[in-house]
């Protein structure tokens, strides 16, 4: 570890080094910092960079830390935030022209709980506007790129934070998952995501795209560090009336747990299809391997309503951010069209300036799906779909304690690929949506590179409240397949 650059210490590592008084929050910091000026222009992870705050941030702990006072668990150390949480004082845009200038008066209650643990800001994350998109290309703000190259998209909506991770620009970073938004783009940037059990992170702040299936969660270059980030922004929040009320446990404890006699399940539906990239299957089997190879079993376990889940999930989605973003309307807060002769074309004017394509698109499919006439046809029958994905779920959790798979179908493909045809995008959330439509947790761990160089993912999937199990399994793949993690992308 003497050798590692002071950027690449796991978030770990750099905690315990400020604990140690090895090196001060200042310097850990200013490298941080650098590193962003270098590298931002070339991935644009970043909306906000807060040089000024961060460097005041980082005193300030230096100072505490001299009068022996430590905040928590990650004093001193840069984390960032996916651009969706709600930070006091600092702008925060959702990716949307229509929030661009938004300074939100309070924060989210993650934005809470990671400042508390001594957290410090270097800055506000990119991402898909309001979290619509697999790629980071519909950020008002630019696209974000892969650091393992530069000419492919990071996965979305939570791209930035990623990006940000596997480019070193911070240890660790907090994104969203509504439809396999944290553990896509964690795959294509070679990091490990965890979407966690709805209601397990308080959605207080964070900025609602699809309120039944939004959850929050850590994005980090090591499965204990992500681990250790979850037991921080885990538990119950009063303010968000599906938070659950239930003790946090020891998520760094269980990544060293042995998976000996862990029954493994492989849904025999993710893997027949045709769109499964080879690469992605030979890198999964790997990971399967690894876990056999420490004992685990194989059972092989079917989710009959796979097939279904996508197209679920985009009358479902849609129809509740519809709900969600009609509050924009250019009259309480955001932009605001000017020039208008009433109110119906100001708000008419400002929601077509202040969206944009994917949004527009999204809230037109979910207002027809929610209409008169239609919301039993396509809302209802969609919501009746849901519960049975999820008793298929149930079912497979009888016979398997994980249940493994591929986190997309294919690596990282290329920026402006996609744009032109939706339907093809949404295909990169395959395996990863079913998980929120069941409101289980699931990780993403790197389990292999392509023959192009591209980071490829596992994800694990687990009953509710099952992390701990997920970071155990997650543990074991990462001891037997140690991958570099940060991206070999120089300023």
């Amino acid at each position: 570890m003497a050798n590692v650059p002071v950027h690449e210490w796991t978030l770990l590592e750099a905690a315990r080094r400020v604990r140690e008084k090895e090196i001060s929050s200042r310097e850990l910091t200013a490298a941080i910092l650098a590193r962003i000026e270098a590298l931002d222009p070339k991935v644009r992870a970043y909306v906000t960079v807060l040089p000024e705050a961060a460097a005041a941030q980082a005193a300030a702990c230096d100072e505490e830390q001299a009068k022996g006072t430590l905040r928590g668990p990650f004093h001193g150390v840069p984390i960032g935030l996916k651009d969706i949480f709600c930070t006091r004082g600092v702008r925060t845009t959702c990716g949307s022209r229509i929030l661009r200038d938004f300074l939100p008066p309070y924060d989210a209650c993650v934005a809470e709980r990671v400042l508390a643990a001594g957290a410090v800001l270097p800055g506000k994350q990119n991402m898909d506007e309001f979290a619509m998109g697999s790629s980071t290309e519909t950020s008002f703000f630019g696209p974000t790129r892969n650091p393992w190259d530069l000419s492919r998209i990071p996965g979305g909506s939570s791209g930035g934070t990623a990006a940000a991770v596997a480019a070193a620009m911070c240890f660790a970073g907090v994104g969203t998952d509504t439809g396999g938004s944290i553990r896509q783009p964690a795959s294509l940037c070679g990091v490990v995501g965890v979407k966690p059990t709805y209601g397990r992170v308080s959605r207080y702040g964070m900025i609602a795209f699809a309120s039944s299936l939004d959850q929050g969660g850590p994005i980090a270059r090591s499965v204990a560090d992500a681990a250790a980030l979850l037991g921080v922004i885990a538990g119950y929040d009063r303010r968000d009336s599906t938070s659950l009320d239930l003790p946090v446990p020891d998520y760094l404890a269980a990544v060293e747990r042995p998976v000996k006699g862990l029954r493994v399940g492989l849904p025999k539906e993710y893997f027949d299809g045709d769109g499964l990239s080879p690469e992605v299957r030979t890198a999964v089997e790997k990971a399967l391997k690894a876990l056999t190879d420490q004992g685990a079993a194989v059972v092989e376990v079917s989710l009959p309503h796979t097939s279904f889940a996508l197209s679920t999930y985009y009358l479902i989605a849609p129809a509740e951010a519809s709900s969600n973003l009609a509050r924009y309307d250019g009259v309480r807060y955001g932009h605001r069209a000017e020039g208008a002769s009433g109110l119906i074309e100001m708000m008419s004017r400002t929601r077509a300036e202040g969206f944009g394509d994917e949004v527009k698109r999204r809230i037109m499919i979910g207002t027809y799906a929610l209409s008169a006439g239609y919301y039993d046809a396509f809302y209802g029958k969609a919501q009746k779909v849901r519960t049975l994905i999820r008793g298929d779920f149930t079912k497979a959790f009888e016979e398997a304690d994980v249940l493994l798979t591929p986190t997309t179908p294919t690596p990282a493909f290329r920026l402006g690929e996609k744009t032109g045809d939706p339907l093809t995008m949404y295909l990169s959330d395959i395996y990863t949506i079913p998980c929120n439509l069941a409101g289980i947790p699931g990780i993403s761990v790197p389990c292999g590179f392509s023959a192009d160089g591209l980071p490829i993912g596992a994800q694990l999937l687990s009953k509710p409240f099952g992390e701990e199990t997920l970071f155990s399994a997650a543990g074991a793949i990462e001891r037997a397949l140690p991958l570099r993690r940060v991206a070999p992308l120089e300023g």
